[in-house]
């Protein structure tokens, strides 16, 4: 199904406190892309974590991603900020963006998605207000907002291309909690730019790395250190963002009557 962006002045998503998060986002392309560089022809070939995708699809979709972000920072630090996504369909347009760079060689996919990817770090470097307006699938957002969805989308694919090929992914505290706390606010964030018009809270209490902090869910999503009480998730802190993302249960479901704050990425997906 298609996302419902919200282009308001008032963003959809707000991290309070939050500062730059720019190197943790170079920290993880610039391991992703020597990892890649490391690969040989058939574990370009082998199926990664995503349906039907092997570990080139997967890098071929984060070249097209790394473009749209760098076009997103530069019209955010513009004052122009971007409405691509309004037609966006996450369960059929990566496909196609995908589809349309199989012909190509794992070195011509590598170099594509290194051009990328150092122009959209380039221009993230280039941020002096984290606060401008940019556009990432919930709408118009921060940019550290929109930087968080950066990492946290390549953080997980990273772990899509390691995992099937018996690699051990690093785990870098700062890129786990930054992962984990979009993680959590992106479904709530989905179903309030959908007009859904459900309020609550969703707390966080994780560990290895420690990180504590709640989601509050109202016209707008805004996340803040400490927790509330409330429906609560607890346990490892990796295995949260797998299950927020899909790749595995959450170590403490929620009660059935606050499963709607879970919702918003499931629908778009279309998984159960």
């Amino acid at each position: 199904m298609q996302i419902s962006p919200v282009y308001d002045d008032v963003p959809v998503l707000t991290f309070e406190g939050l500062g730059s998060p720019a190197a943790a986002v170079r920290r993880q392309r610039e391991r992703l892309l020597a990892l890649l560089g490391t690969l040989s022809a058939p574990q370009w070939d082998t199926p990664s974590r995503c349906d039907k995708w092997s570990v080139k699809d997967v890098v071929a979709h984060l070249v097209g991603v790394d473009r749209f972000w760098e076009i997103s920072v530069a019209a955010a630090m513009r004052g122009e900020p971007t409405t691509f996504l309004a037609n966006f369909d996450p369960a059929a347009t990566p496909e196609q963006m995908v589809d349309g760079l199989r012909t190509l060689s794992p070195d011509e996919v590598l170099a594509q998605f290194e051009a990328k990817t150092s122009a959209f770090l380039a221009t993230l470097d280039t941020v002096t207000d984290w606060s401008q307006l940019s556009e990432a699938p919930p709408g118009h957002i921060p940019l550290h907002a929109t930087a968080l969805h950066a990492l946290w989308d390549a953080w997980i694919h990273e772990r899509d291309i390691m995992l099937p090929l018996a690699l051990t992914p690093v785990v870098d505290d700062e890129e786990v909690r930054l992962a984990l706390r979009y993680a959590a606010a992106l479904s709530p964030a989905i179903s309030v730019a959908a007009r859904a018009g459900r309020r609550g809270t969703l707390a966080v209490q994780a560990k290895d790395p420690a990180c504590a902090f709640t989601v509050h869910v109202e016209d707008t999503v805004v996340v803040r250190d400490g927790l509330v009480g409330g429906p609560t998730l607890r346990g490892d802190a990796v295995e949260l963002v797998e299950g927020l993302s899909h790749r595995g249960p959450l170590p403490s479901p929620l009660a059935a009557d606050d499963m709607w704050l879970l919702a918003g990425l499931a629908d778009v997906f279309d998984v159960a």
